[in-house]
């Protein structure tokens, strides 16, 4: 699985309030792009090896065995996306692959309160390695912001990096604006917590 021509990114450390709301399970940190547009759990041994387009896999490569990449798109609020099911978008968005795809999942569709979204899984030969891998893509989608995530990984390392996949799922937050990252996101009265500090994940499908 190899891995693209790299922009490392330049590492900045602060240290967080000791009020921040930042809240994720055990063995878990929480990955926020944009400042709260796209954000979601992921296991703290994972690396940051790509800024454009963002990556982060399971080590630093080239000893790496899994990757996610993410790209996200924001939109003027208001627009009525109901013409454009998010199903048929992923399956537009995965179709013209030259990979030799050597089975097709079905495409699984979710509606939260605050998000929707839809995703499926390829089994496919890596040209280079000459090995069976995975591809996971889940499109989601909230009122302004649209984001494509990707998930590599062999098939060797299955039963590994599905629970990954799933908490990456269940944590997903959208177009959430947060001017602190030192304190994280601020709760007002009324205002529900991270799905990441829920004691008991919401469960995703296989």
């Amino acid at each position: 699985m190899k891995h693209k021509k790299r922009n490392i990114p330049q590492k900045t450390t602060m240290s967080l309030k000791d009020n921040h709301t930042w809240k994720a399970p055990k063995g878990y940190k929480i990955v926020v792009l944009d400042r709260g547009v796209v954000s979601f759990n992921i296991p703290q041994s994972w690396v940051v090896a790509n800024m454009e387009p963002f990556e982060l896999n399971d080590r630093e490569p080239p000893d790496d065995d899994a990757r996610i990449s993410v790209s996200h798109w924001r939109f003027p609020p208001g627009i009525d996306w109901s013409a454009l099911p998010l199903g048929d978008l992923l399956k537009q968005s995965i179709t013209g692959t030259s990979l030799t795809i050597l089975e097709r999942g079905e495409v699984i569709e979710v509606t939260r309160p605050d998000l929707q979204f839809a995703w499926t899984e390829h089994r496919f030969d890596d040209p280079v390695e000459h090995r069976e891998a995975y591809s996971r893509f889940v499109i989601a989608r909230s009122e302004s912001v649209h984001a494509l995530i990707t998930c590599d990984y062999w098939v060797t390392d299955a039963d590994r990096i599905r629970p990954i996949w799933h908490e990456v799922l269940r944590s997903l937050q959208l177009g959430r604006v947060i001017a602190d990252p030192t304190r994280g996101v601020v709760l007002h009265r009324g205002d529900s917590p991270h799905p990441s500090a829920s004691k008991k994940p919401s469960p995703q499908p296989l």
